[in-house]
């Protein structure tokens, strides 16, 4: 298992515009040849900010290389230099391998 995640910085002013255009925005993930699940999170706001991380899971890091370098991915942010930039900086990358996995337990 292979978690991708991406944090962004994004001033309050602009978190509805930001949350609307990823709620909104084809992903192309679902095409995928390893793909598990995606979830955009959503901090807490502190001084006038808001923590967002994007999650998403892959069967391993290689199904995720194959997702970065392809057309599905291209696609799916063709718009993004688009759209005034609504986060500050550049969002920050998070690659983690699983090394345990706990599920819950099943009703019996």
């Amino acid at each position: 298992m292979y978690l991708a995640m991406n944090r962004f910085t994004v001033p309050l002013e602009n978190a509805a515009e930001f949350e609307e255009l990823w709620l909104t925005r084809e992903s192309r993930l679902q095409d995928m040849e390893g793909f598990v699940s995606f979830q955009m999170l959503k901090g807490a706001e502190t001084e006038g900010r808001i923590l967002y991380a994007s999650h998403t899971t892959w069967q391993s890091e290689a199904h995720f290389r194959a997702w970065t370098t392809s057309e599905e991915f291209r696609a799916a942010h063709a718009k993004a230099g688009q759209s005034r930039k609504l986060h500050e900086g550049a969002p920050r990358f998070e690659g983690f391998s699983a090394i345990q996995k706990i599920d819950a337990k099943q009703p019996a």
